[in-house]
């Protein structure tokens, strides 16, 4: 049966909410504990079309608009942040794959990213400092990678890897999709256990004479023009403490202090309005995703207050927030963001 397409967006955004809460929620502490996503989440958001929501109409895709883009994203996040966030890598890629100029490479993998069929993760902070991180030099039939990857997730998990690196000669930025099942001998993975959102499975990557094909190439970009797109993954990353202040405010309605949730609901709001639009703005953004983690902060330690002694337990739900809240102030983050953060905190 044909479902018209705002039928179809409708029930995303429906499913999202009954999987976040119904499925995800209830398994993240164990999620927490154990440091392993269950294979059965990564189903359930396939069979609900949730890997494919970043996919544009004419691509195939639900056609959501980006402020619904953003309320899926946060409230897949408000489940599991160990889920939402390495799920969250997977959209760029189907973006890339949508928008790229290599058909053959569209046709691989295209329509199994879409459908979650191949999951896929990101490296691109290897071309954000200056010198890079990560090189690319080109040869006669494409081009090697050198250098380090500092924090990718999913490793494990995904199927798939989008490295970016800088083209020696020009500074253009070069993107490839190369398969990590199994692990390239070029590539040295070093595990790093964090304190939070560890089931992400999260390592740093020692690339070593990669060969990258041209026929793996995805995009090719100027420096300038990488910079200059950059917003919208800063935007996409405000969904992180924005997300936990869902969780937050429902866990306070719950608890009784249904004053309190209301009052950091607005806070929230105004916050979201904010990174909206700084989208044209990047230190307006810079700005609103700086209040988007302090406040996201503040929300577990109220619900930390709350809730009273239990909350210190290791692994109660408050305690765990609390944790993944201080996960958003340098996750996928930027430089800009992190002195911000380190002057409002220090009091500079």
């Amino acid at each position: 049966m044909t479902i018209d397409p705002d039928t179809r967006r409708t029930r995303l955004i429906e499913d999202a909410y009954r999987i976040a809460d119904d499925v995800l929620f209830p398994a993240a502490a164990e999620v927490d504990r154990s440091g392993e996503i269950p294979t059965s989440h990564w189903t359930q958001l396939a069979d609900a079309g949730l890997f494919g929501i970043a996919a544009p109409e004419e691509a195939g895709g639900p056609g959501l608009g980006f402020e619904q883009v953003v309320e899926v994203l946060e409230v897949i996040i408000s489940g599991c942040l160990s889920t939402g966030f390495t799920w969250l890598q997977h959209h760029g890629v189907v973006i890339s794959l949508a928008g790229t100029t290599n058909s053959a490479l569209r046709r691989e993998l295209y329509d199994d990213a879409r459908e979650g069929r191949v999951r896929a993760g990101v490296a691109y902070a290897g071309v954000v400092p200056t010198p890079p991180r990560m090189r690319a030099t080109r040869t006669d039939r494409g081009w090697v990678f050198d250098g380090y990857a500092p924090f990718v997730s999913g490793w494990g998990i995904v199927d798939v890897l989008q490295v970016s690196a800088r083209d020696v000669e020009t500074d253009d930025v070069i993107a490839a999709i190369v398969p990590i099942d199994p692990c390239p001998p070029d590539i040295e993975v070093m595990p790093l256990h964090l304190g939070a959102v560890d089931a992400s499975h999260t390592v740093a990557l020692k690339i070593s004479g990669l060969a990258v094909a041209d026929e793996r190439v995805v995009s090719r970009v100027t420096l300038d023009d990488f910079f200059a797109s950059q917003n919208v993954g800063v935007r996409l990353n405000g969904t992180l403490p924005l997300g936990l202040l869902r969780r937050c405010t429902s866990l306070l309605d719950i608890s009784g202090h249904s004053d309190a949730a209301r009052a950091i609901r607005e806070r929230s709001s105004h916050v979201r309005s904010r990174l909206d639009a700084g989208m044209a703005d990047a230190a307006a953004l810079i700005e609103a995703r700086a209040d988007a983690a302090q406040l996201a902060l503040d929300a577990t330690a109220t619900l930390i207050a709350a809730e009273g002694g239990r909350a210190l337990l290791r692994g109660s739900t408050p305690e765990r927030l609390a944790r993944e809240a201080l996960f958003t102030l340098v996750a996928a983050s930027r430089p800009q963001l992190k002195d911000l953060l380190v002057e409002r905190f220090s009091g500079l």
